[in-house]
């Protein structure tokens, strides 16, 4: 069934456009025998408002463009359901992209969100992205962004959750555990988060005056084979770890697969500890111990970091939402 427009109610009721207009939306001018005319047909026939023609009249979308890295993965996609209700009850819609994180897709998303007139842009950089001026010229055109769980050293609002910090925990609990050869599995150096994740591991090996061995980190691109690829070579090592943290959760279901095809057992030849969700650690055998990353919170701190923007709000802010260790099955 075809769209009716303004155009044919002021048609088929032998009016002007403009008297249509006003009548639909109250305003003067209108007598109000025709007033009721104009409703009752607009009823009759479906009319609703164009939102296209709205936003080009009162130059507002009401719209928000999301990127995130894959929108299949669990952890991206409860924070995506987070920004996405927060921004609905501001009235907002919300077009989500995927970048496959991919540095060339997010720069394509970005310019089919500005495209779109978006009214601002919450973001997760791909893991492949070093270069950040197609995100720092969003300020200069003056659109509103914000970005989510991976964060960049540059000038703009960010919501992550406190990455060194919950990676030394993990380590201390290991260590704790008995755990003296602790490897370290993430994604590529380049990404802050990694490297965040990646000091903190390391401070608590200082602390605990343990040896810092750079034959058992992994920093490599994030995906099931790599990790996989990974997880072997820091079991064939002649001095294998007897724990592993794994940084990424799609990295956790890699390194489990390792150590199965080896023959070994979690977590009594090697411990491990993972970035994931509580669910996704219960379905797993053995249960997963791993950093519970609040991300209902990191969605609505990031819509609200946006909001307060497309208010008016200039202040560049970085918040830090706390995570947790919740241990499971997986650790000694």
């Amino acid at each position: 069934m075809k769209r009716v427009s303004q155009r044919e109610i002021a048609n088929l009721l032998g009016v002007n456009v403009s008297t249509v207009s006003r009548a639909l939306r109250g305003l003067e001018g209108v007598s109000s025998e025709l007033r009721q005319q104009v409703l009752a047909l607009a009823k009759e026939k479906g009319y609703r408002p164009n939102p296209f023609a709205v936003s080009l009249r009162y130059d507002t979308t009401r719209t928000i463009g999301v990127i995130v890295p894959d929108i299949s993965f669990n952890h991206f996609a409860h924070i995506v359901k987070r920004i996405e209700a927060e921004a609905r009850k501001e009235g907002y819609m919300c077009i989500i992209t995927d970048s496959d994180d991919k540095y060339e897709n997010e720069k394509n998303c970005l310019e089919l969100l500005i495209n779109m007139h978006v009214e601002g842009i919450i973001i997760c950089p791909s893991q492949e992205t070093n270069d950040f001026s197609h995100i720092q010229r969003l300020k200069k055109v003056h659109i509103p962004v914000v970005l989510f769980d991976r964060d960049a050293d540059i000038d703009i609002s960010s919501v992550v959750i406190n990455d060194a910090d919950s990676a030394h925990q993990a380590t201390k609990t290991l260590i704790d555990g008995g755990a003296k050869r602790i490897a370290f599995l993430g994604g590529p150096n380049r990404i802050k988060q990694t490297a965040e994740r990646k000091h903190g591991y390391i401070e608590a090996l200082r602390e605990s005056n343990l040896p810092i061995n750079k034959d058992l980190v992994k920093c490599s691109y994030i995906s099931y084979n790599s990790g996989l690829t990974d997880t072997l070579e820091l079991l064939d090592l002649p001095e294998p770890p007897d724990a592993i943290i794994v940084t990424h959760g799609l990295l956790v279901g890699s390194a489990m697969k390792a150590i199965d095809s080896r023959g070994l057992r979690i977590p009594e030849d090697v411990a491990l500890i993972g970035y994931m969700s509580d669910w996704v650690s219960d379905v797993m055998s053995p249960r997963m111990s791993f950093i519970k990353q609040n991300q209902r919170e990191m969605g609505t701190k990031a819509f609200k970091l946006l909001f307060d923007q497309l208010n008016g709000d200039t202040c560049v802010q970085h918040v830090i939402v706390k995570a947790r260790l919740e241990l499971r099955d997986s650790t000694r």
